[in-house]
């Protein structure tokens, strides 16, 4: 059964970093585009980031360009989601996302086939 598993997130307080893993099981996702997609309260879920299956070419969201670093690690089948500056409108459940290899496109949801759970970044003020 392949699964995803977000780890890192918690509460933090607006300027600090945090960073989130992403460990995948049941299949290798080393030739799949993966990334993340976040969801605050009453807000649908918004693409993040995301990085091809070498980690050679990353995506970035406008609004995280600049602070958000996505990596992947494809001997760990894990992806990495290192997030410095953290501000308030960065508080959301952060999922992790993978596709079956690459299905069209890097930022939308219904491009991915596998998810996490989800792990929950509060930044406070």
């Amino acid at each position: 059964q392949v699964q995803l598993q977000e780890s890192g997130g918690r509460l933090i307080q607006a300027g600090d970093s945090l960073r989130l893993s992403c460990a995948a099981s049941g299949r290798t996702f080393s030739g799949s585009a993966m990334g993340w997609f976040r969801q605050a309260p009453g807000r649908e879920r918004e693409f993040v980031a995301a990085v091809s299956w070498s980690g050679d070419n990353a995506y970035y969201a406008d609004s995280v360009k600049g602070r958000f670093t996505c990596t992947r690690d494809n001997a760990k089948n894990s992806l990495y989601l290192q997030m410095n500056n953290l501000k308030l409108e960065d508080t959301a459940v952060y999922y992790c996302a993978a596709q079956n290899g690459y299905t069209g496109s890097y930022f939308y949801p219904r491009y991915y086939n596998h998810w996490g759970q989800g792990t929950q970044v509060t930044v406070s003020s």
